[in-house]
């Protein structure tokens, strides 16, 4: 079970409150995880990535265990503390400004 946290907005988007729970086949990665989160959500299908290119949205990054994943393969296997459910998976809207 992967838990997913996610800002405000998207959370409205997909009508829920608080952290998501996925059931997502092995290999656990970062796609295999907003696959599983597009298609239990499809109102976040296009918010996340790109619908043709499946790159992220500007001022989207992913956090896990402490570490910033945003520009790491996203074929890449998550932290085992994610996969294993004890850490969640974070969406962050990313801030810009001065």
């Amino acid at each position: 079970m992967i838990r997913v946290v996610m800002p405000a907005h998207l959370r409205d988007i997909a009508r829920v409150s608080g952290e998501v729970q996925l059931d997502v086949a092995t290999p656990v990665t970062l796609r295999a995880t907003l696959d599983a989160l597009e298609a239990r959500f499809p109102a976040l299908r296009g918010t996340i990535r790109d619908h043709v290119t499946q790159q992220r949205r500007p001022f989207l990054r992913f956090f896990a265990c402490e570490e910033d994943l945003s520009h790491e393969s996203p074929d890449a296997p998550l932290p085992p503390a994610v996969t294993s459910g004890e850490e969640p998976l974070f969406i962050v809207g990313a801030i810009a400004g001065g």
